[in-house]
């Protein structure tokens, strides 16, 4: 993620959070740089899914818990329905069966970098550390349109 450069003069407030974005752009390409072996297979899965793609992963430590971070080309045609599948599944899978798990949108300040194309990502979130990343990765394999991969898969789901 490319922070663009902005012309004129900033307020204290802006620089500081110009600051934090670029902080946090190193840290993500650190992150990619060494991703912990148990976030392999959902990373894998991630890319497999139409329109999304893998950006970052790490540890909550003062829960133990987890998150991941990913895009999803919200150009593609099957943009809407990758969201509403993956937040079924890791929102609200049913009363007696909810994950441990949070998938939501984030985003730095549109203001200061631009919309949703470029600046839109999703995390998935989980507190709790006896749902490592291969556990959920199978929970959202078993429930998604399958095989995942193929683009067939989904458009029957629009019948």
């Amino acid at each position: 993620m490319k922070i663009p450069k902005i012309f004129g003069k900033r307020n204290s407030s802006e620089q500081d959070e110009l600051r934090a974005l670029e902080k946090m752009e190193n840290m993500v390409i650190q992150q990619e740089a060494t991703l912990h072996p148990k976030f392999k297979t959902l990373s894998d899965f991630i890319n497999k899914t139409p329109s999304a793609n893998f950006i970052s992963a790490g540890d909550i430590a003062d829960v133990n818990g987890w998150w991941v971070k990913l895009s999803i080309d919200i150009d593609h045609p099957l943009a809407w329905n990758v969201v509403q599948e993956y937040a079924h599944v890791l929102n609200e899978l049913s009363l007696s069966e909810r994950l441990p798990t949070v998938f939501k949108p984030v985003s730095p300040p549109p203001y200061m970098n631009g919309g949703p194309r470029d600046f839109l990502s999703w995390v998935i979130e989980c507190p709790v550390s006896d749902q490592p990343p291969g556990t959920i990765m199978k929970w959202l394999e078993s429930r998604l349109p399958n095989p995942v991969d193929a683009a067939s898969s989904w458009e029957d789901m629009e019948e």
